[in-house]
């Protein structure tokens, strides 16, 4: 499974599991209603400030990981 999808997997698990609606998640995180439903889709390409936004709302967060960074001079 990509990290996308297991980043996906993981917020919606948690949304429901704490049975926040959609609506609520919206409401709760300032992310909009549209935005959480293209995302639980796999659709869409948020932002890191709306993904910290979704996973603070509930209770979490999401830590990266850079492999590699290269800078080209």
């Amino acid at each position: 499974m990509e990290h996308f999808e297991m980043l996906v997997k993981s917020i919606k698990e948690r949304r429901e599991s704490m049975q926040v609606t959609q609506e609520t998640l919206a409401e709760i995180s300032g992310v909009g209603l549209r935005t959480i439903k293209q995302f639980e889709r796999g659709k869409g390409n948020p932002t890191l400030l709306t993904l910290s936004k979704m996973a603070d709302a509930l209770g979490f967060e999401i830590c990266l990981k850079i492999k590699e960074v290269i800078i080209d001079k």
